[in-house]
Protein backbone atom coordinates (compact mmCIF):
# COMPACT_ATOMS: atom_id res chain seq x y z
CA UNK A 1 0.00 0.00 0.00
CA UNK A 2 1.43 3.39 -1.02
CA UNK A 3 1.82 6.11 1.58
CA UNK A 4 1.77 9.89 1.23
CA UNK A 5 4.79 11.23 -0.67
CA UNK A 6 6.78 13.28 1.84
CA UNK A 7 8.69 15.54 -0.54
CA UNK A 8 9.95 17.81 2.23
CA UNK A 9 11.67 14.91 3.97
CA UNK A 10 13.26 13.71 0.74
CA UNK A 11 14.51 17.22 0.04
CA UNK A 12 16.48 17.19 3.29
CA UNK A 13 18.53 14.30 1.90
CA UNK A 14 19.87 16.47 -0.97
CA UNK A 15 22.42 19.03 0.33
CA UNK A 16 22.36 21.11 -2.87
CA UNK A 17 18.68 21.94 -2.43
CA UNK A 18 19.50 24.24 0.49
CA UNK A 19 21.51 26.56 -1.77
CA UNK A 20 20.73 30.28 -1.82
CA UNK A 21 21.16 32.72 -4.70
CA UNK A 22 21.45 36.07 -2.99
CA UNK A 23 18.56 36.16 -0.57
CA UNK A 24 16.47 33.66 -2.55
CA UNK A 25 16.24 29.89 -2.24
CA UNK A 26 17.55 28.30 -5.40
CA UNK A 27 14.92 26.58 -7.53
CA UNK A 28 16.44 23.61 -9.37
CA UNK A 29 14.50 23.12 -12.60
CA UNK A 30 17.62 21.94 -14.44
CA UNK A 31 17.09 18.22 -13.75
CA UNK A 32 16.88 17.13 -17.41
CA UNK A 33 20.52 18.20 -17.73
CA UNK A 34 21.55 16.39 -14.56
CA UNK A 35 19.98 15.71 -11.16
CA UNK A 36 21.22 16.64 -7.72
CA UNK A 37 22.42 13.81 -5.48
CA UNK A 38 21.52 12.69 -1.95
CA UNK A 39 24.12 12.74 0.83
CA UNK A 40 24.57 8.98 0.75
CA UNK A 41 25.88 9.19 -2.82
CA UNK A 42 28.40 11.87 -1.87
CA UNK A 43 29.49 9.83 1.14
CA UNK A 44 29.90 6.66 -0.96
CA UNK A 45 32.18 8.45 -3.43
CA UNK A 46 34.28 9.90 -0.62
CA UNK A 47 34.36 6.58 1.26
CA UNK A 48 35.64 4.72 -1.78
CA UNK A 49 38.42 7.23 -2.41
CA UNK A 50 39.30 7.34 1.28
CA UNK A 51 39.29 3.63 2.07
CA UNK A 52 39.11 1.39 -1.00
CA UNK A 53 40.82 3.16 -3.89
CA UNK A 54 42.59 0.54 -6.05
CA UNK A 55 42.62 -1.08 -9.43
CA UNK A 56 40.98 -4.47 -9.99
CA UNK A 57 42.35 -8.00 -9.99
CA UNK A 58 44.87 -7.78 -7.18
CA UNK A 59 45.26 -10.04 -4.14
CA UNK A 60 45.48 -7.20 -1.62
CA UNK A 61 42.58 -5.87 0.43
CA UNK A 62 41.62 -2.69 -1.42
CA UNK A 63 41.71 -4.42 -4.82
CA UNK A 64 39.58 -7.31 -3.55
CA UNK A 65 37.15 -4.81 -2.07
CA UNK A 66 37.03 -2.89 -5.37
CA UNK A 67 36.19 -6.10 -7.23
CA UNK A 68 33.38 -6.80 -4.78
CA UNK A 69 32.10 -3.24 -5.11
CA UNK A 70 31.87 -3.54 -8.90
CA UNK A 71 30.10 -6.89 -8.64
CA UNK A 72 27.59 -5.42 -6.22
CA UNK A 73 27.06 -2.40 -8.46
CA UNK A 74 26.23 -4.61 -11.44
CA UNK A 75 23.62 -6.42 -9.37
CA UNK A 76 22.10 -3.11 -8.25
CA UNK A 77 21.97 -1.79 -11.82
CA UNK A 78 20.51 -5.10 -13.04
CA UNK A 79 17.70 -4.65 -10.51
CA UNK A 80 17.12 -1.10 -11.75
CA UNK A 81 17.05 -2.19 -15.40
CA UNK A 82 14.95 -5.30 -14.84
CA UNK A 83 17.37 -8.04 -15.86
CA UNK A 84 18.34 -11.15 -13.96
CA UNK A 85 21.79 -11.22 -15.58
CA UNK A 86 24.23 -8.68 -14.05
CA UNK A 87 26.81 -9.76 -16.61
CA UNK A 88 24.87 -7.90 -19.29
CA UNK A 89 25.59 -4.58 -17.50
CA UNK A 90 28.65 -2.61 -18.61
CA UNK A 91 29.91 0.71 -17.24
CA UNK A 92 31.52 3.59 -19.11
CA UNK A 93 32.06 7.32 -19.12
CA UNK A 94 28.53 8.23 -20.22
CA UNK A 95 25.74 7.14 -22.53
CA UNK A 96 27.26 8.92 -25.51
CA UNK A 97 30.63 7.20 -25.23
CA UNK A 98 29.05 3.77 -24.82
CA UNK A 99 26.72 4.35 -27.76
CA UNK A 100 29.61 5.40 -29.99
CA UNK A 101 31.45 2.19 -29.05
CA UNK A 102 28.43 0.04 -29.86
CA UNK A 103 27.80 1.89 -33.12
CA UNK A 104 31.41 1.36 -34.15
CA UNK A 105 30.93 -2.38 -33.63
CA UNK A 106 27.84 -2.40 -35.83
CA UNK A 107 29.66 -0.49 -38.56
CA UNK A 108 31.86 -3.55 -39.02
CA UNK A 109 28.94 -5.86 -39.83
CA UNK A 110 26.54 -3.62 -41.77
CA UNK A 111 26.69 -3.36 -45.55
CA UNK A 112 25.42 -1.24 -48.42
CA UNK A 113 22.06 -3.03 -48.58
CA UNK A 114 21.30 -2.37 -44.89
CA UNK A 115 19.18 0.39 -43.38
CA UNK A 116 19.24 2.05 -39.96
CA UNK A 117 16.33 4.02 -38.48
CA UNK A 118 16.77 7.00 -36.13
CA UNK A 119 14.15 9.54 -35.05
CA UNK A 120 13.64 13.30 -35.04
CA UNK A 121 12.54 13.10 -31.39
CA UNK A 122 15.90 11.97 -30.05
CA UNK A 123 18.94 13.44 -28.38
CA UNK A 124 21.77 13.56 -30.91
CA UNK A 125 23.68 10.93 -28.90
CA UNK A 126 21.13 8.45 -30.24
CA UNK A 127 21.36 9.76 -33.79
CA UNK A 128 24.87 10.81 -34.83
CA UNK A 129 26.63 7.60 -33.64
CA UNK A 130 24.33 5.53 -35.86
CA UNK A 131 24.55 7.97 -38.78
CA UNK A 132 28.34 7.83 -38.63
CA UNK A 133 28.39 4.04 -38.30
CA UNK A 134 26.07 3.67 -41.29
CA UNK A 135 28.23 6.07 -43.31
CA UNK A 136 31.33 4.01 -42.53
CA UNK A 137 29.52 0.81 -43.55
CA UNK A 138 27.88 2.28 -46.65
CA UNK A 139 24.44 1.63 -45.15
CA UNK A 140 21.40 3.89 -45.54
CA UNK A 141 19.95 6.02 -42.71
CA UNK A 142 16.26 6.83 -42.56
CA UNK A 143 14.70 9.34 -40.15
CA UNK A 144 11.37 8.72 -38.43
CA UNK A 145 9.35 11.93 -38.29
CA UNK A 146 7.44 13.51 -35.41
CA UNK A 147 3.93 14.87 -35.08
CA UNK A 148 4.74 18.54 -34.58
CA UNK A 149 1.44 19.42 -32.91
CA UNK A 150 2.32 17.42 -29.78
CA UNK A 151 5.97 16.37 -30.33
CA UNK A 152 5.20 12.66 -30.40
CA UNK A 153 6.73 10.06 -32.67
CA UNK A 154 4.83 9.45 -35.90
CA UNK A 155 4.18 5.71 -35.66
CA UNK A 156 2.61 5.58 -39.10
CA UNK A 157 5.80 7.00 -40.56
CA UNK A 158 7.82 4.50 -38.52
CA UNK A 159 5.71 1.63 -39.84
CA UNK A 160 6.19 2.77 -43.42
CA UNK A 161 9.97 2.86 -43.03
CA UNK A 162 10.53 -0.41 -41.19
CA UNK A 163 11.30 -3.17 -43.64
CA UNK A 164 13.35 -6.28 -44.38
CA UNK A 165 16.50 -4.18 -44.83
CA UNK A 166 16.20 -2.49 -41.43
CA UNK A 167 19.02 -3.72 -39.21
CA UNK A 168 18.56 -1.37 -36.23
CA UNK A 169 15.99 1.04 -34.87
CA UNK A 170 17.35 3.54 -32.33
CA UNK A 171 14.84 5.56 -30.34
CA UNK A 172 14.45 7.20 -26.95
CA UNK A 173 12.16 6.12 -24.14
CA UNK A 174 11.44 9.79 -23.41
CA UNK A 175 12.41 13.09 -25.02
CA UNK A 176 14.91 15.08 -23.00
CA UNK A 177 13.53 18.28 -24.55
CA UNK A 178 9.74 18.01 -24.42
CA UNK A 179 9.25 15.10 -22.01
CA UNK A 180 7.33 12.95 -24.51
CA UNK A 181 7.26 9.27 -23.45
CA UNK A 182 7.23 6.90 -26.39
CA UNK A 183 5.12 3.68 -26.48
CA UNK A 184 8.23 1.58 -25.87
CA UNK A 185 6.86 -1.95 -25.99
CA UNK A 186 4.71 -1.28 -29.05
CA UNK A 187 7.62 0.19 -31.02
CA UNK A 188 9.92 -2.68 -30.08
CA UNK A 189 7.32 -5.18 -31.28
CA UNK A 190 7.05 -3.31 -34.59
CA UNK A 191 10.82 -3.40 -35.03
CA UNK A 192 11.18 -7.07 -34.13
CA UNK A 193 8.36 -8.03 -36.50
CA UNK A 194 10.45 -6.43 -39.25
CA UNK A 195 13.53 -8.33 -38.10
CA UNK A 196 15.36 -5.28 -36.72
CA UNK A 197 17.29 -4.91 -33.48
CA UNK A 198 16.37 -2.10 -31.06
CA UNK A 199 18.59 0.31 -29.14
CA UNK A 200 16.92 2.37 -26.41
CA UNK A 201 18.14 5.69 -25.01
CA UNK A 202 16.70 5.69 -21.47
CA UNK A 203 18.72 8.62 -20.12
CA UNK A 204 15.78 10.96 -19.65
CA UNK A 205 13.33 8.20 -18.75
CA UNK A 206 15.39 6.70 -15.92
CA UNK A 207 14.66 9.19 -13.09
CA UNK A 208 10.93 9.23 -13.83
CA UNK A 209 9.82 5.64 -14.44
CA UNK A 210 10.98 2.07 -13.91
CA UNK A 211 12.98 0.52 -16.76
CA UNK A 212 12.19 -3.09 -17.66
CA UNK A 213 14.53 -4.40 -20.34
CA UNK A 214 13.35 -8.01 -20.17
CA UNK A 215 9.64 -7.17 -20.29
CA UNK A 216 10.24 -4.70 -23.11
CA UNK A 217 12.46 -7.25 -24.90
CA UNK A 218 14.83 -4.50 -26.06
CA UNK A 219 18.15 -5.61 -27.49
CA UNK A 220 20.22 -2.75 -26.04
CA UNK A 221 19.67 0.12 -23.62
CA UNK A 222 21.89 2.92 -22.37
CA UNK A 223 21.40 5.42 -19.57
CA UNK A 224 23.45 7.68 -17.30
CA UNK A 225 23.53 7.62 -13.51
CA UNK A 226 23.90 11.39 -13.19
CA UNK A 227 20.32 11.72 -14.41
CA UNK A 228 18.93 9.43 -11.68
CA UNK A 229 20.61 11.03 -8.64
CA UNK A 230 24.06 9.50 -9.06
CA UNK A 231 27.51 10.52 -10.33
CA UNK A 232 28.70 10.84 -13.93
CA UNK A 233 28.70 7.17 -14.98
CA UNK A 234 27.31 5.61 -18.15
CA UNK A 235 25.48 2.27 -18.26
CA UNK A 236 25.03 -0.10 -21.19
CA UNK A 237 22.75 -3.13 -21.24
CA UNK A 238 22.58 -5.65 -24.07
CA UNK A 239 21.28 -9.13 -24.58
CA UNK A 240 24.08 -11.54 -23.73
CA UNK A 241 24.34 -13.23 -27.12
CA UNK A 242 24.60 -9.89 -28.90
CA UNK A 243 27.21 -8.43 -26.54
CA UNK A 244 29.26 -11.61 -26.86
CA UNK A 245 29.12 -11.82 -30.65
CA UNK A 246 29.57 -8.23 -31.83
CA UNK A 247 33.12 -7.28 -32.86
CA UNK A 248 34.42 -4.88 -30.22
CA UNK A 249 37.48 -2.64 -30.17
CA UNK A 250 39.47 -3.63 -27.09
CA UNK A 251 43.01 -4.03 -25.77
CA UNK A 252 44.74 -7.42 -26.16
CA UNK A 253 45.16 -8.20 -22.42
CA UNK A 254 41.57 -7.19 -21.65
CA UNK A 255 39.11 -10.00 -20.95
CA UNK A 256 36.84 -11.02 -23.81
CA UNK A 257 34.22 -12.23 -21.35
CA UNK A 258 31.20 -10.21 -20.26
CA UNK A 259 30.87 -7.72 -18.73
CA UNK A 260 34.47 -6.59 -19.21
CA UNK A 261 34.35 -7.01 -22.98
CA UNK A 262 32.76 -3.55 -23.43
CA UNK A 263 34.63 -1.74 -20.67
CA UNK A 264 37.73 -0.02 -22.01
CA UNK A 265 40.39 0.89 -19.45
CA UNK A 266 40.00 1.43 -15.73
CA UNK A 267 36.49 2.39 -14.71
CA UNK A 268 35.44 5.26 -12.44
CA UNK A 269 35.16 3.09 -9.33
CA UNK A 270 34.16 5.95 -7.05
CA UNK A 271 31.41 6.96 -9.46
CA UNK A 272 30.17 3.39 -9.64
CA UNK A 273 30.10 3.27 -5.83
CA UNK A 274 27.93 6.37 -5.94
CA UNK A 275 25.70 4.80 -8.59
CA UNK A 276 24.94 1.89 -6.28
CA UNK A 277 23.97 4.32 -3.53
CA UNK A 278 21.71 6.26 -5.89
CA UNK A 279 19.85 3.02 -6.59
CA UNK A 280 19.74 2.21 -2.87
CA UNK A 281 18.31 5.68 -2.22
CA UNK A 282 15.49 4.95 -4.68
CA UNK A 283 14.94 1.52 -3.13
CA UNK A 284 14.68 3.11 0.33
CA UNK A 285 12.16 5.58 -1.03
CA UNK A 286 10.21 2.60 -2.32
CA UNK A 287 10.47 0.93 1.06
CA UNK A 288 8.88 4.01 2.60
CA UNK A 289 5.97 3.62 0.22
CA UNK A 290 5.65 -0.15 0.52
CA UNK A 291 7.25 -1.56 3.69
CA UNK A 292 6.30 -5.05 2.52
CA UNK A 293 8.54 -4.86 -0.56
CA UNK A 294 10.51 -8.10 -0.41
CA UNK A 295 13.33 -7.33 -2.85
CA UNK A 296 15.26 -4.37 -4.22
CA UNK A 297 13.40 -4.69 -7.51
CA UNK A 298 10.01 -4.63 -5.80
CA UNK A 299 11.10 -1.64 -3.71
CA UNK A 300 12.19 0.16 -6.88
CA UNK A 301 8.83 -0.64 -8.43
CA UNK A 302 7.10 0.98 -5.44
CA UNK A 303 9.45 3.97 -5.64
CA UNK A 304 8.69 4.74 -9.26
CA UNK A 305 4.98 4.19 -8.75
CA UNK A 306 5.05 6.88 -6.06
CA UNK A 307 7.39 9.14 -8.04
CA UNK A 308 5.14 8.87 -11.09
CA UNK A 309 2.02 9.78 -9.12
CA UNK A 310 3.72 12.74 -7.47
CA UNK A 311 5.33 14.01 -10.67
CA UNK A 312 2.02 13.88 -12.52
CA UNK A 313 0.56 16.19 -9.88
CA UNK A 314 3.47 18.56 -10.46
CA UNK A 315 2.97 18.35 -14.23
CA UNK A 316 -0.68 19.30 -13.89
CA UNK A 317 0.20 22.34 -11.81
CA UNK A 318 2.91 23.35 -14.28
CA UNK A 319 0.61 23.01 -17.29
CA UNK A 320 -2.07 25.09 -15.58
CA UNK A 321 0.47 27.78 -14.69
CA UNK A 322 2.07 27.97 -18.12
CA UNK A 323 -1.36 28.16 -19.79
CA UNK A 324 -1.98 31.48 -17.99
CA UNK A 325 1.05 33.21 -19.48
CA UNK A 326 0.25 35.21 -22.60
CA UNK A 327 2.75 34.87 -25.40
CA UNK A 328 4.11 31.52 -24.14
CA UNK A 329 4.16 28.64 -26.60
CA UNK A 330 4.56 25.16 -25.13
CA UNK A 331 6.04 22.38 -27.26
CA UNK A 332 4.80 18.90 -26.42
CA UNK A 333 1.80 17.25 -24.80
CA UNK A 334 -0.35 19.85 -23.05
CA UNK A 335 -3.55 17.90 -22.35
CA UNK A 336 -4.03 16.95 -18.71
CA UNK A 337 -5.70 13.58 -19.58
CA UNK A 338 -2.40 12.62 -21.29
CA UNK A 339 -0.08 13.24 -18.35
CA UNK A 340 0.94 9.58 -18.44
CA UNK A 341 2.47 10.18 -21.89
CA UNK A 342 5.01 12.74 -20.68
CA UNK A 343 7.60 13.37 -18.01
CA UNK A 344 7.48 16.67 -16.07
CA UNK A 345 9.84 18.35 -18.56
CA UNK A 346 8.56 21.45 -20.34
CA UNK A 347 9.97 23.22 -23.40
CA UNK A 348 8.63 26.58 -24.52
CA UNK A 349 9.29 29.96 -26.09
CA UNK A 350 8.17 33.36 -24.79
CA UNK A 351 7.07 36.09 -27.14
CA UNK A 352 9.58 38.95 -27.61
CA UNK A 353 12.23 37.21 -25.48
CA UNK A 354 14.93 34.86 -26.73
CA UNK A 355 15.29 31.54 -24.87
CA UNK A 356 18.75 32.59 -23.66
CA UNK A 357 17.36 35.87 -22.35
CA UNK A 358 14.57 34.11 -20.48
CA UNK A 359 17.01 31.64 -18.90
CA UNK A 360 19.36 34.46 -17.90
CA UNK A 361 16.59 36.52 -16.31
CA UNK A 362 15.36 33.47 -14.41
CA UNK A 363 18.91 32.69 -13.26
CA UNK A 364 19.14 36.17 -11.77
CA UNK A 365 16.09 35.25 -9.68
CA UNK A 366 17.69 32.00 -8.50
CA UNK A 367 15.68 29.79 -10.86
CA UNK A 368 17.79 27.30 -12.81
CA UNK A 369 16.58 26.34 -16.30
CA UNK A 370 18.24 25.54 -19.60
CA UNK A 371 18.02 27.21 -23.01
CA UNK A 372 19.13 26.10 -26.48
CA UNK A 373 18.71 22.69 -28.10
CA UNK A 374 19.93 20.47 -25.21
CA UNK A 375 21.61 18.25 -27.84
CA UNK A 376 18.10 17.36 -29.05
CA UNK A 377 19.13 18.96 -32.31
CA UNK A 378 17.06 16.66 -34.57
CA UNK A 379 13.95 17.80 -32.67
CA UNK A 380 14.68 21.53 -32.56
CA UNK A 381 15.50 21.41 -36.28
CA UNK A 382 12.21 19.63 -36.98
CA UNK A 383 10.32 22.22 -34.93
CA UNK A 384 11.99 25.10 -36.77
CA UNK A 385 13.30 26.81 -33.63
CA UNK A 386 16.97 26.83 -34.51
CA UNK A 387 19.29 28.62 -33.90
CA UNK A 388 17.79 30.01 -30.68
CA UNK A 389 16.15 26.81 -29.50
CA UNK A 390 13.82 26.60 -26.52
CA UNK A 391 13.60 27.23 -22.79
CA UNK A 392 13.48 23.98 -20.81
CA UNK A 393 12.29 23.59 -17.23
CA UNK A 394 12.32 20.09 -15.79
CA UNK A 395 10.93 18.75 -12.53
CA UNK A 396 12.11 15.81 -10.47
CA UNK A 397 10.57 14.19 -7.42
CA UNK A 398 12.42 16.59 -5.11
CA UNK A 399 10.68 19.64 -6.60
CA UNK A 400 7.62 21.20 -5.01
CA UNK A 401 4.38 22.87 -6.05
CA UNK A 402 5.64 26.05 -4.40
CA UNK A 403 8.67 26.08 -6.69
CA UNK A 404 6.37 25.82 -9.70
CA UNK A 405 4.40 28.82 -8.45
CA UNK A 406 7.64 30.78 -7.98
CA UNK A 407 8.72 29.88 -11.51
CA UNK A 408 5.38 30.81 -13.11
CA UNK A 409 5.28 34.13 -11.23
CA UNK A 410 8.81 34.92 -12.42
CA UNK A 411 7.83 34.16 -16.02
CA UNK A 412 4.86 36.46 -15.76
CA UNK A 413 7.12 39.27 -14.53
CA UNK A 414 9.62 38.61 -17.33
CA UNK A 415 6.84 38.74 -19.91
Amino acid sequence: MSRDFDVRRYRTLFPALSRQVGDRAAVFLDGPGGSQVPSRVIEAVARYLSCTNANCGGDFATSVESDALLEGARKAVADLLGTGDPGTVSFGANMTTLTLALARAFSRIWGKDDEVLVTRLDHDANVSPWVQAARDAGARVRHVEIRREDCTLDLADLGSKLGPRTRLLAFGCASNATGTITPIRRIIEMAHEAGALVFLDAVHYAPHALMDVEAWDCDFLACSAYKFFGPHVGILYGKRDLLESLPVYKLRPASDALPHRWETGTLCHEGIAGTTEAIEYLACLGGDQDPAAASRRSALRAAFRAIGDYERSLSLRMLEGLARIRGLRLYGIADSPRLGERTPTFAFTLERRSPREVASLLAARGIFVWSGNFYALPLTEALGVEPDGLVRAGLLHYNTAGEIDTFVEALERIR
